[in-house]
């Protein structure tokens, strides 16, 4: 009897390691094809600056091209809800970020994903603050003076985003709870196209990433007022912080990351966290990054997963607080 069970287990092993051999044999392969990363935001803003830093180190690696496929609108939700569904292959990627993750989970009655449960994370890849700037035609030049000609205009300056519910969207949102005020919302299908309205005096106020508006700032051509984290901002330290002009307790951070749909094969995952952590490491990477106004933050994969959980719990608290609404 006991031998009639030994046989069977062994022959069950047998059939289980079969089955497997194939799906072992092809994730220890990959990649074998070009890699897509979809991007839930027009081209042209800080997450592609991102993957064209990272995917020429994976090109080297492993010698297939890394694509990417911006699919915006709907303040990130059509690239997001594409990704959430795409083949778990480890052929498509995803950029995850704040806004589709914390913001909008948030903000939305309803989202058509689950950033927790139809995700595989991979690592965070860089974490960065927005900064306050102004159109110069603005009559102001520090926080407390933009907070007083917002007191005394109520409703009649109007503060660009890159969608809502993103980090440039919450960010005004905390400050008109923070600041006692009311500015008007202008949500945008990208921070690039917010940026280019603002520097053409369409809008007048935004929480942009330093990135885009850094060159701007350099030329004139906008007014930046603080930064929204804590502390300074290591790469360009004369901002002040919104928390030390005038609001304490002011603070927001947006984030960019890789994922990957949720059942994409553990060993992938991995494989890919490895190669992306590495790249993200690279001194060449980091000044690039660090240039454009963001710093790297690489994880491992369950990091991510908390500090994925963590931030969605925090941008919800703000949300709450501030009794954002949709417009």
């Amino acid at each position: 009897m006991n031998r009639n069970i030994c046989v069977r287990c062994i022959l069950s092993l047998v059939v289980a390691l079969s089955a497997s051999a194939p799906m072992l044999a092809w994730s220890q392969s990959y990649p074998t094809k070009p890699i897509r990363i979809i991007l839930p935001v027009p081209p042209g803003g800080a997450i592609d600056q991102i993957v064209q830093q990272i995917g020429p180190k994976l090109t080297q690696a492993w010698g297939q091209q890394v694509l990417m496929d911006h699919r915006a609108g709907a303040a990130q939700m059509i690239g997001t809800q594409l990704a959430a569904r795409a083949a778990p292959d480890g052929y498509t990627l995803f950029m995850c970020n704040s806004g589709p993750f914390s913001g909008n989970v948030a903000l939305y009655p309803s989202v058509p994903y689950d950033p927790v449960k139809d995700f595989a994370a991979i690592t965070v890849a860089v974490t960065y603050p927005n900064v306050l700037v102004v159109h110069p035609s603005v009559p102001v030049n520090t926080l407390q003076e933009l907070i007083a000609l917002a007191k005394a205009r109520p409703g009649q300056l109007n503060f660009a985003s890159a969608s809502s519910g993103s980090s440039s969207h919450i960010s005004g949102e905390l400050f008109n709870l923070m600041a006692g005020v009311k500015m008007t919302h202008v949500p945008y299908k990208g921070n690039s196209l917010a940026v280019t309205d603002l520097v053409g005096g369409q809008v007048q106020v935004m929480f942009s990433n330093i990135g885009p508006v850094l060159p701007f700032i350099k030329s004139g051509r906008l007014k930046v007022l603080g930064v929204t984290s804590a502390q300074r901002f290591s790469p360009a330290p004369e901002i002040p912080t919104i928390a030390e002009s005038g609001l304490p307790g002011f603070e927001i951070i947006a984030w960019v990351g890789f994922c990957a749909p949720a059942a994409t094969p553990r060993d992938i995952i991995t494989k890919l966290n490895t190669e992306i952590v590495r790249a993200l490491r690279s001194p060449d990477v980091q000044k690039a990054l660090r240039d454009a106004g963001a710093e790297t933050a690489p994880m491992t994969t369950e990091q991510m997963d908390a500090f994925i959980k963590t931030d969605m719990a925090k941008w919800a608290r703000v949300v709450k607080d501030a009794n954002i609404k949709l417009d």
